[in-house]
Order: C-alpha cells, then structure tokens, then sequence
C-alpha cells in the first residue's frame, strides 16, 4: 500500500482518539467546549455527558478500526474505503444538522483526500 495512505490514515486515526478524549474523559474541559462550541453549562449537563461518552467510544472504535486495517488486515484497501467513506457520510450530516458547513472539512478532509488516493491507486 501507499505510504501517503497508510501515513494519512493514521493521522484520521489520531484524530479520532483525540474527538474520543475529548468526548469521554475531558467531557466538561474548556478545550472541549471550544471544540464543539459549547458553554460550561451544556457541558455539564449530565445527559450531555451520557451522550458525549457513548460517542466518544465510537469515535475510538472508529481509530482502532483504521489502524486495524493498516497494520493487521489482509483486506487493508477494502476496509480503508468503507471506513473512510463512513467518514465522510458521517462528516456530511454533522454538517447539515448542524447548518456548519466546515465540519465537513474538519471531520472528513483527511478522509476524501484517502479515498481520493484509495480510488485512484
């Protein structure tokens, strides 16, 4: 596989540890509340909380399963393409329900350029 690919898919990787981070063990921090662009209040918020952790094990999973495909798979290209593709449709709709246009950019930049690569190579 190509090194650009397998360096760019471990830096989704990263990034999706750190949304883990943010969302299950820096629930109330004020870095989170900057992130996702909410007052200590809503942080707080102990419904908030429950949901922001039961997110933030998804986005693990989501980096566990990247470098899974990576380093272990045999079906490395097959399962970067459906994850990257994830990415993106997830990107896509955290940026029309939340009328942010840039999520898309910020979530799933990295993951077009990927699949852009994946289907080309």
């Amino acid at each position: 596989m190509n090194i650009t690919i397998q360096v760019l898919s471990i830096a989704v990787a990263i990034e999706f540890f750190y949304i883990m981070f943010l969302e299950t063990f820096a629930t109330t921090s004020k870095l989170t509340g900057k992130v996702f662009n909410m007052s200590p209040n809503e942080l707080n918020n102990k419904n908030v909380q429950t949901l922001f952790k039961n997110q933030g094990i998804y986005n693990g999973l989501l980096g566990i399963g990247i470098l899974y495909a990576v380093f272990l798979s045999s079906n490395t290209k097959e399962l970067l393409l459906a994850i990257m593709a994830y990415i993106i449709l997830v990107a896509l709709y955290g940026s029309y329900s939340s009328g942010d246009r840039l999520i898309v950019f910020k979530q799933g930049g990295l993951a077009i350029i990927i699949l852009g690569l994946l289907l080309i190579s």
